[in-house]
């Protein structure tokens, strides 16, 4: 089969989003309902997504982190990326994926605030094994 498998309404413009499109929808609400509740303890918080981490040549790591956290200071505000593609090579399925971001976002959200991540979201269950 060739062509597109979706006839566009509009020429030039994709009528499915894309992975990465739905990646970020997924960051998106997680965001919000945690920006929501906590906003008055975190200030001023930049979050972000990167399609991957630049890592440098010393790292001794194994694993290839799936997030940054860089504390704010004076005026410059708190920064927290996602890393997308670390997330999703974790993940089989949309379910896993929507949980590994609500994970990820919670826990570096409790960092920041210095709290459980328990408290950060009810729909936290922690990291699986």
């Amino acid at each position: 089969m060739r062509g597109p498998g979706v006839l566009p309404r509009q020429p030039g413009v994709p009528e499915l989003p894309t992975a990465k499109e739905r990646f970020d929808e997924l960051v998106l609400d997680v965001v919000t309902t945690i920006d929501r509740r906590w906003s008055d303890r975190l200030g001023l918080v930049e979050y972000a997504v990167e399609d991957a981490p630049r890592i440098p040549d010393d790292w001794d790591s194994p694993h290839v982190p799936l997030s940054s956290l860089v504390r704010g200071t004076g005026a410059r505000p708190t920064r927290l990326v996602l890393f997308r593609r670390p997330i999703e090579h974790r993940c089989e399925t949309r379910a896993d994926l929507a949980a590994m971001v609500l994970t990820v976002l919670v826990e570096q959200v409790a960092e920041l605030l210095g709290i459980d991540a328990e408290e950060v979201d009810p729909r936290y269950r922690g990291r699986p094994d």
